[in-house]
């Protein structure tokens, strides 16, 4: 979900002329293009491998050690109807490599920790996503585009992990006294739980974005704004909220004849908010995050784009126990037909 506003900046055109004619058509880095179908693959991988409590590093036996290897690769496609109007289709296919401990409550034992090393692999909860233009101002030296997107998120995924958190919360709940105060995700003291592993969130949520574009000569600055809402989903599990911010200055490095390559300073805010069990909220959820690193675009010919990314934490404040990326890389190639 998080590179569907990326995606929207793989297509490209170049025709050749002067330096200035070959940044006007690289319509890539601009988010900029004509009518017609597009296809895009985009992916991110993040290796969730240190843990922390409450935004400081901790450090488990080897015995409980946990973590989780995300590999999410995006296909899209998509058709524009004009250069101010697009509709994208995106299909996550997630793969997770983890490890996870954890304490296994039942009504007929005492609780027992319990070590489980596996993967996760299949298709996550698709999205339907609309771009408006609403700004749009080009001339060869110069451009402005604002981009407006909305859409939907389908609860098509498998969701499975989600009624074994919420189970497992019950049945911690029944060895508590009426009545005593405790957080819903409180059964499981380890970093790696159940709803980080599950593939889908059985709920239908609201995606949004801004995009704004602006070029002058062979420098550039992009910037993003991206929100999503979510609703209550499989067995009442509710993801929080998520909002982040995205950009930075970019430069065009080389302009040859069938080529271009540009490269950007992308800098990230990521404010994911508390998730939610059983109607109650859950403090050990959530995270504010900064990350900054590179961004290259490249395109070929009339139809490729290619672009590449490395987002580094710069600060990573996480609520309870949790595993925290050590890095996000991700990239993506479209062909527009």
């Amino acid at each position: 979900m998080r590179l569907l506003l990326l995606v929207w900046c793989l297509a490209a055109a170049w025709s050749p002329a002067c330096e200035l004619c070959a940044i006007y058509n690289s319509s890539g880095a601009l988010c900029e293009s004509d009518r017609g179908w597009t296809f895009a693959v985009a992916e991110q991988y993040i290796p969730y491998r240190t843990s922390q409590y409450n935004g400081q590093e901790v450090q488990f036996p080897p015995a409980y050690a946990t973590y989780v290897d995300s590999s999410i690769t995006h296909l899209v496609p998509g058709y524009n109807f004009s250069s101010r109007f697009g509709l994208n289709f995106n299909l996550p296919v997630t793969h997770l490599n983890f490890r996870r401990t954890d304490l296994r409550y039942s009504l007929t034992a005492p609780p027992v920790l319990v070590t489980d090393t596996g993967t996760e692999f299949g298709l996550g909860d698709p999205a339907l996503i609309g771009r408006v233009t609403v700004l749009q101002q080009r001339s060869m030296a110069a451009s402005l585009m604002v981009n407006a997107l909305a859409g939907v998120k389908f609860p098509t995924g498998n969701s499975e992990r989600l009624e074994d958190e919420v189970g497992q919360a019950r049945l911690f709940e029944s060895f508590l006294p009426p009545g005593t105060p405790h957080d819903p995700l409180a059964h499981s003291p380890f970093p790696v739980h159940q709803h980080d592993l599950a593939l889908g969130s059985g709920s239908f949520d609201g995606v949004f974005g801004l995009t704004a574009n602006a070029r002058w000569r062979r420098a550039f600055f992009n910037t993003q704004f991206q929100y999503y809402l979510r609703s209550e989903g499989t067995a009442g599990f509710r993801y929080g909220d998520e909002w982040m911010v995205s950009g930075g200055p970019g430069l065009f490095v080389f302009l040859k004849d069938s080529w271009t390559l540009s490269l950007q300073l992308n800098a990230v805010y990521d404010v994911m908010g508390h998730d939610q069990l059983l109607g109650q909220i859950s403090y050990l959820t959530g995270m504010t995050a900064c990350y900054l690193g590179p961004l290259v675009n490249f395109t070929w010919g009339k139809h490729f784009t290619a672009n590449v990314g490395l987002d580094v934490p710069l600060v990573l404040n996480n609520n309870g126990s949790q595993d925290v990326p050590d890095y996000r890389l991700q990239g993506g190639v479209s062909w527009r037909f």
